[in-house]
């Protein structure tokens, strides 16, 4: 039985990966000045939200959660999860192409991707 649960994802390593990633994240996204480097940083944080997500919804041994006529004892994993896992994910695509798109336009209007240069010639 402990050594079934010393199997269970290796501990804690999944979440300091998460956690690393999320500052990652937010570390470029507080120094970059790069728009596209930036964009980049979004879409990092948000793939480390859902990884954040499906960790949470994660049972060792567990089955799918469609199957309501197996006995009562059977560990299930939870759907509530991976419900919001696939919205983040279908949200964080039309964020991206958002941004994407915006950042082209930036691009065509000022010639540059630069922020501090955006905001001199900007005036």
């Amino acid at each position: 039985m402990i050594a079934e649960n010393n199997l269970d994802f290796v501990g804690n390593a999944p979440y300091v990966l998460v956690a690393l990633l999320v500052t990652m994240a937010l570390y470029a996204l507080v120094t970059q000045k790069n728009l596209i480097k930036i964009c980049v940083a979004v879409a990092l944080l948000g793939s480390s939200v859902n990884l954040f997500l499906v960790l949470l919804g994660y049972r060792h041994g567990g089955s799918i959660p469609i199957y309501f006529l197996e006995n009562e004892d059977k560990i299930r994993v939870l759907p509530t999860p991976q419900c919001l896992t696939l919205t983040a994910i279908v949200i964080a695509l039309a964020t991206t192409a958002l941004m994407l798109s915006l950042i082209v336009l930036i691009h065509k209007h000022y010639g540059t991707l630069d922020i501090e240069e955006i905001r001199r010639l900007r005036g």
